[in-house]
């Protein structure tokens, strides 16, 4: 199989190679993987560089990235021989493994290849894996939200502008903010308002957008910088489900808001979701794929031979949709 690679933390273009190397054959209980296209998320990027405190990779040589889709060519015992042939989406594919999606094949447990309905694109399809169960689970972990008001903080990001319609179709009203860049983006995901992440009167905007009342969820993608704001417009014995915190990683918390509220905090790491927690954001992004509810768009998609410039695209931000792979080009 062709697959990229690296050995050492870095820039793409240093780091990055490609290579041939034999396809894994599955063992008992997994599968092997035609990759048509692999997912880049910022925490692929942020593993090859170096997160802080690393100084080389965490396994010799690894081949990056969680995300993908493709079609099943081969299982190992104890596999149903039917799954051969099937259209599948991969979750986790590189998470505490050195071989990922970036590459012809993937082999890994049978569980982490999800059968794909036939009118899904492989698209689609290989954006569902970290974008689309972090969105899944921030949005549904809380419980049944039709009825609430939803805060999402960053509803033009990849995650959010998925939170949002995930969020709208399943009955919420939802109060979106972004930069005044992202505010149509925002609007098009079905945002009921939207407001301006920057305004210096932003807490009572968010009030004043829900008659006055305090919201019921916060989905949050910068804690660190928005907790205080979250104190003051979360409702008592409310949620809020935070995925990141990269301007702020050792927030200050004002304790004793979120005290007299009974808030909970929920920190999401969607690779350490309980299966009982996967299975449900699973179900419910299938639920709203089939109802023709939630669209992930891609920004752009590179041959696998470029996969450093993929990387780069993502480092640079500022993008409307995903960052793919064809593995198969």
């Amino acid at each position: 199989m062709r697959a990229i690679r690296y050995s050492q933390l870095g820039e793409a273009r240093d780091v990055l190679g490609l290579v041939e190397m034999d396809t894994p054959a599955p063992a008992a209980g997994e599968v092997c993987v035609r990759i048509a296209l692999s997912g880049v998320n910022p925490s692929d990027v942020k593993s090859r560089k170096g997160r802080p405190g690393m100084t080389h990779p965490p396994f010799e040589q690894v081949i990056p990235h969680s995300d993908g889709a493709g079609v099943i060519e081969a299982v190992g015992e104890g596999v149903d021989p039917a799954r051969v042939g099937q259209r599948v989406w991969i979750w986790n594919g590189q998470w505490q493994r050195p071989l990922g999606t970036a590459a012809t094949h993937i082999t890994l447990p049978e569980a982490q290849a999800v059968a794909l309905a036939d009118d899904v694109s492989f698209e689609t399809a290989a954006s569902l894996g970290i974008p689309g169960l972090t969105a899944s689970h921030a949005v549904f972990n809380g419980g049944d939200v039709a009825g609430q008001t939803i805060l999402i903080q960053g509803g033009a990001g990849t995650v959010g502008y998925l939170a949002v319609q995930l969020a709208k179709w399943a009955g919420a009203r939802v109060i979106a903010t972004t930069g005044k860049s992202g505010a149509a983006r925002a609007s098009s995901a079905g945002a009921d308002v939207v407001l301006d992440y920057a305004a210096p009167d932003l807490a009572e905007q968010i009030l004043a957008a829900n008659d006055g009342a305090p919201v019921d969820q916060i989905i949050e993608v910068e804690f660190g910088v928005n907790i205080g704001l979250d104190a003051q417009v979360i409702k008592p014995n409310g949620r809020i489900a935070a995925y990141g915190s990269a301007k702020e990683m050792e927030p200050t918390l004002p304790f004793l808001p979120l005290l007299f509220k009974a808030v909970t905090i929920d920190i999401i790491l969607v690779y350490l979701l309980t299966p009982t927690q996967r299975a449900l954001a699973i179900d419910q992004v299938h639920r709203a794929l089939a109802e023709h509810a939630l669209e992930c768009p891609v920004e752009q998609t590179f041959s696998l031979a470029d996969t450093a410039l993929a990387h780069e695209a993502v480092e640079a931000g500022a993008r409307a949709g995903a960052i793919l792979v064809d593995c198969q080009s």
